[in-house]
């Protein structure tokens, strides 16, 4: 069995494999390591390109384009490894990244999944939205990052260097231990794309492992290479997915409540996207409501199941606040003033 598979998920990439994929292969290298890219159906030459270009990559030949989650699923029961990365097409590594992730697993049974900190590709001493330093999560289900909350992306000036708990690893470069990936049921392939990694750690976490960030791994990622920040597709999944998520995982105290306020939140979403002039994301807020309904009542025994292996009801970085309360009406804008403002105000 192989120590570590770094996975690559492609679709139609082949230009971001020509341009990343070296750095992969020349920075991640670990004894008994291996570097895959499992192909999403791809119609473009992403195959010749690795099979020519990369042959001593292992090229995974999926049937179609499952999505980011189900593509996942299928490429990790194709692999025998201890660990396996998750790692987006458009990230540059750097030299050692991987290192440290694996020696903290090593020596953290407890853990099950870690993530480096997430740099910005273009400003290259900034965060990157789609994970930063780790994620957490509010009570409303509105995720944010030590140093990126809404659109704020801070600058990386050493503030968030130290390991901590997160509630979420991006899935931007994730490792995970393979057989806790595949025991509590992998990515959810219905979400197609999008909160479906914050949706696995809410499961890992609720079942009593942990999620840590180790920043002295450092990865460069480009961010929105499938789908551009103001699609309406994405906007869409973001709002659906998070729904399903909800619902999938809280407990029944809170269901009805945070069901109840999430419906206001979202119909102020939709406004604040009519009153932009953003038509098509109002309409996608309204549409994955409405999905939201129709889907809902499927995942009544994933519900259920959910809870039936839960140890962990109250876990500590799903943050009690309204993270909308904190930025949108008390003005905070960073990790740091958000938490430091709550603990204030809660002392």
């Amino acid at each position: 069995m192989k120590k570590v598979s770094v996975i690559i998920l492609n679709w139609n990439g082949s230009g971001m494999l020509r341009r990343f994929l070296p750095s992969v292969l020349r920075y991640s290298s670990v004894p008994d390591g291996e570097v895959c890219v499992a192909d999403n159906g791809s119609t473009d030459d992403s195959c010749r390109v690795v099979e020519t270009e990369f042959p001593t990559v292992r090229l995974l030949r999926l049937n179609q384009n499952h999505g980011f989650a189900e593509g996942y699923n299928r490429a990790i029961s194709a692999v025998e490894a201890e660990y396996v990365v998750l790692l987006n097409s458009d990230v540059e590594v750097t030299e050692g990244w991987l290192s440290p992730l694996v020696t903290w697993m090593d020596g953290h049974p407890e853990v099950a999944a870690c993530q480096p900190k997430l740099l910005s590709e273009r400003e290259r001493d900034c965060f990157e939205y789609a994970g930063a330093a780790g994620g957490f999560i509010d009570r409303y289900g509105y995720p944010f990052c030590r140093g990126r909350v809404f659109e704020t992306v801070e600058r990386d000036n050493g503030q968030y260097d130290t390991v901590v708990p997160v509630f979420w690893a991006s899935g931007a470069a994730l490792l995970i231990r393979r057989k806790v990936y595949e025991d509590v049921g992998g990515l959810d392939g219905a979400f197609f794309a999008h909160m479906e990694e914050i949706d696995l750690c809410w499961r890992l976490r609720s079942r009593g492992h942990g999620i840590v960030c180790v920043p002295s791994s450092r990865v460069y990622h480009v961010g929105g290479a499938t789908l551009k920040k103001e699609s309406p597709r994405k906007t869409y999944l973001n709002f659906r997915n998070n729904l399903l998520m909800l619902y999938k995982n809280l407990s029944p105290r809170e269901l009805e409540p945070v069901m109840r306020v999430r419906r206001v939140l979202d119909v102020v979403a939709a406004v604040v996207f009519l009153l932009k002039g953003e038509v098509e994301n109002a309409k996608a807020v309204l549409q994955a409501r409405r999905d939201f309904r129709r889907m809902r009542d499927a995942y009544t025994e994933v519900r259920q199941d959910n809870w039936r292996k839960t140890v962990v009801v109250d876990i500590p970085e799903r943050c009690p606040f309204s993270l909308v309360w904190q930025v949108k009406v008390r003005g905070k804008r960073t990790f740091n003033e958000i938490v430091q403002s709550v603990n204030k105000y809660e002392s």
